[in-house]
Parts: C-alpha cells; sequence; structure tokens
C-alpha cells in the first residue's frame, strides 16, 4: 500500500494581507493569505498564515505534518490563473532556485526516465531534446549515470539544461498538459 505523498515545503510567492483578491466574501471577513509553491512537486497553494505572522515572498516555510512555525494552515490548492502578477513574477526565481539547489534529483530524471508511449519518450518534453539527443542520452545512460547538468551537457552536446527544465516546469504549472514530468498536476475540476 502506497502511501500519499504530501509537500513538505512551501516558497511563498505573495503575501495578500487583505486576502485574496478574487475572495468575493466583505473585506472585512477576509483574513490574510500567502500564495505559495511547493518545493517537491511544485503544488500551487494558498496559505493562511498564523496571528500575527507576515511572510516575505520567497521564503521558504513548513507546511508538512506536525508543528508548523509560520503557517496555520493550508486553505486550498489553487491552479496558475489564481496567482498575483506578483506571484507569476516570484515563480520563476523560485522555480530557477529550486532547480538550481537540487540539481542531484533533476539530474536523476535523466537517469531514469521511462518511455511514455511506444512512440514518444519522457524525456521529449524538455525543450531542446529531440528524437537524436534522445538517443545520445539514452545510451551515454546506459554506459554510466549522469552526474551533473555539466556532466550531461558535456557528454551529449546540450546547452543549459537547468533553464530547460525550469521552463518546463513552468509550463507544466500553467496546465493543460498532457504529460507531466515535474508537477503533480491539479485535479480536474467538476464545473
Amino acid at each position: 500500500m502506497s502511501s500519499k505523498k504530501f509537500e513538505e515545503y512551501a516558497y511563498v510567492l505573495d503575501y495578500l494581507p487583505r486576502g485574496h483578491p478574487f475572495d468575493r466574501r466583505p473585506i472585512h471577513l477576509r483574513k490574510p493569505v500567502a500564495l505559495a509553491v511547493g518545493e517537491d512537486f511544485f503544488t500551487l497553494l494558498e496559505l493562511v498564515p498564523r496571528d500575527g505572522v507576515i511572510l516575505t515572498p520567497g521564503e521558504k516555510v513548513f507546511i508538512g505534518k506536525g508543528i508548523r512555525e509560520k503557517v496555520d494552515h493550508i486553505s486550498r490548492r489553487i491552479s496558475y490563473e489564481e496567482l498575483t502578477s506578483s506571484a507569476r513574477d516570484e515563480l520563476v526565481k523560485v522555480v530557477d532556485r529550486v532547480v538550481r539547489e537540487n540539481e542531484r534529483r533533476f539530474v536523476e530524471i535523466f537517469n531514469t526516465a521511462p518511455a511514455l508511449t511506444t512512440r514518444m519518450h519522457s524525456l521529449e518534453l524538455i525543450k531542446g531534446i529531440g528524437k537524436k539527443k534522445l538517443w545520445e542520452i539514452l545510451e551515454e545512460r546506459r554506459k554510466k549515470p549522469f552526474e551533473s547538468f555539466k556532466d550531461l551537457e558535456e557528454r551529449v552536446g546540450l546547452r543549459n539544461m537547468a533553464e530547460a527544465i525550469k521552463d518546463r516546469i513552468l509550463e507544466e504549472l500553467r496546465g493543460g498538459q498532457r504529460y507531466y514530468l515535474f508537477v503533480r498536476p491539479a485535479p480536474k475540476s467538476l464545473e
């Protein structure tokens, strides 16, 4: 039996002291919220901070099970369209930071990514990887697993894979993808 995995940490994208602008309740009934993105699955979330806590964009906060120092609770999962323009700008920086600080995790995808169908491989979802580069990656990873972006780029002749991964993550966060490589897709709405 597999247990569902949840985000442990999130990065604050925007802090809204008067609540979300799309909230239709009267302003006196709204509570401060923060828009955030999870570190592991890039889940977009609306967080309610503890009383008296002001969250800062770019700040990493604990949202896992247990005692949360700054976050009272996660109010809901949100879509990309619900992000403020400030949150969208911060999202680009945060995703770039997560990819660069967790290089090993993202390089491992090149060592283990499977085929999606008999005609398409999951690595082809990343910009710059077509059939020719895919075969080179598969051949090189059979010889020896990739150890870093630099190793991958030198052995296969790709360029700026961290940037390509960041772009793919942002594309997946915008939604509407058939296949997701990095982001846990949002549940389908019942509307």
